[in-house]
């Protein structure tokens, strides 16, 4: 059943609401960015941001397409009305997108939108318009997960032709490139490979759905998740036992599940590091001589890098890439007994938390294997509480007892790493409550700079 309709925004002199902004209206839900058809869009931009108190800029001066924020999140991007309005809309991807509705509500409907609207189906305009832009395989994906559209069989059996094609391609592509052929030679004849910004735009609208996990699945099912993420397909029936019932690549699936059913404002960061944690385990994977068993040693580490590359090629910011690739490499790491050793967890990891907490929880609670019992559950639980008592009782790292500079002169050491040891040390002695003054500071560092072994 669909909702509602929601009342119709003022519309822009002559404007017309289309795409997205348009399906969204029709099936009852407000949408939060706009896209509008005007004749001057710059003018347009302008009146919007003064009587929204927003403000506005081009995003494309050549072309005269505008954007303006305005107060409580809205976004309305204004690009020029098209001399036929129908051909416009008759090269759009799928049919609940070539709509557009005029002030006053007629709805300019040329490919039957609003009935697969009301069917909940995904259907392309034109195998040609998917062909145009092969992104539209992966919005497929990503319309099947957050809109819960059925994609129709037609429309299915070509997002999986553009699959294939795009997956021989890559595979000739670095074939070919071995004999050092131009890149003219490589793409002639070829479907367009999306630029990797594209893709991760697709893969974040996606990721911020409480059904992600899910969408990540039809991705492969698709056919789509090889060219997307290869390296998390090479988890698929690599298995791991214990503490586990899933292989490796199911496994990662379930942990990214887990989270967003516990922590559905999970940062972008966050969903990456779920999603690919155990993405090392496939490279690292071993049987253990004595007991036959498999085993996965450092493949946090190797997760960590793996996590890394795959987010940079994505095209994520480095502050992002380096979050999600730290959370994967300490996600192994052991909960504390104590609150002592509480106390150092915090401090030697502060700025991955919670982060890191809420990703070793859905690792966990994604974990059914024969080792899992009451009894481990509740141990594990245990130590999340001492981390979580420690972060409340110390939410910010103490202040130093001593600078830098002082330190220097207090052990004569002259500006390099021994004095960043010596911070690092110091600091952590006060974390954990051993040094509360200077004084006490000052003998802990002579003490521990004499006992540390020469270089």
């Amino acid at each position: 059943m669909f909702r509602r309709r929601p009342h119709l925004p003022a519309f822009p002199p002559g404007g017309l609401l289309v795409g997205g902004a348009a399906r969204d209206f029709m099936r009852g839900v407000t949408p939060k960015d706009f896209d509008w058809a005007v004749s001057d869009p710059r003018r347009a931009a302008e009146l919007l941001a003064q009587q929204r108190h927003g403000s506005a800029f081009p995003l494309d001066l050549e072309r005269n397409y505008w954007r303006v924020h305005v107060p409580g999140g809205e976004q309305h991007d204004f690009v020029p009305l098209p001399t036929n309005v129908t051909d416009d809309l008759l090269r759009r991807d799928f049919t609940v997108n070539a709509l557009a509705i005029a002030e006053g509500g007629r709805v300019l409907d040329p490919v039957g939108g609003q009935a697969d609207l009301k069917a909940r189906r995904l259907r392309m305009v034109s195998s040609a318009n998917m062909r145009a832009d092969p992104l539209r395989a992966w919005r497929a994906a990503r319309f099947n997960t957050t809109l819960g559209f059925t994609i129709e069989a037609e429309t299915e059996r070509v997002v999986r032709e553009v699959a294939q094609e795009l997956a021989t391609q890559e595979l000739s592509a670095q074939e070919l490139s071995t004999q050092e052929l131009s890149t003219q030679e490589l793409s002639t004849g070829t479907l367009p490979m999306p630029a990797w910004e594209r893709i991760r735009d697709e893969l974040h609208a996606l990721l911020r759905h409480p059904d992600a996990a899910h969408g990540i699945q039809r991705l492969e099912d698709l056919g789509l998740l090889a060219l997307t993420l290869p390296e998390l397909r090479e988890g698929q029936g690599v298995q791991h036992g214990g503490f586990h019932h899933l292989d490796v690549y199911g496994h990662n699936l379930e942990t990214l599940h887990q989270l967003l059913a516990r922590t559905p404002d999970a940062p972008l960061p966050l969903r990456w590091a779920a999603l690919l944690h155990d993405v090392g385990k496939p490279r690292t994977q071993a049987l253990d001589p004595e007991t036959g068993r498999r085993t996965f040693h450092g493949h946090d580490r190797v997760g960590s890098a793996l996590t890394a590359g795959i987010l940079e090629r994505l095209k994520l910011s480095g502050a992002d890439v380096r979050h999600a690739a730290r959370l994967v490499g300490a996600h192994m790491v052991a909960l504390p007994t104590s609150d002592k050793e509480a106390r150092r967890f915090v401090h030697r990891r502060r700025d991955l938390l919670p982060d890191l907490l809420s990703l070793m929880l859905a690792d966990r609670e994604a974990a059914r294997g024969p080792q899992s019992t009451p009894a481990t559950r509740h141990a594990y639980a245990q130590g999340m509480e001492r981390v979580l008592e420690a972060l409340e009782e110390r939410p910010a790292p103490p202040a130093p007892l001593l600078t830098g500079q002082e330190i220097m002169t207090l052990l004569n050491l002259s500006p390099g790493p021994e004095v960043g040891k010596a911070v690092r040390r110091l600091a952590e002695a006060v974390a954990m409550g051993d040094v509360t003054t200077p004084h006490e500071a000052r003998i802990y560092l002579l003490k521990t700079h004499a006992s540390e072994p020469p270089n």
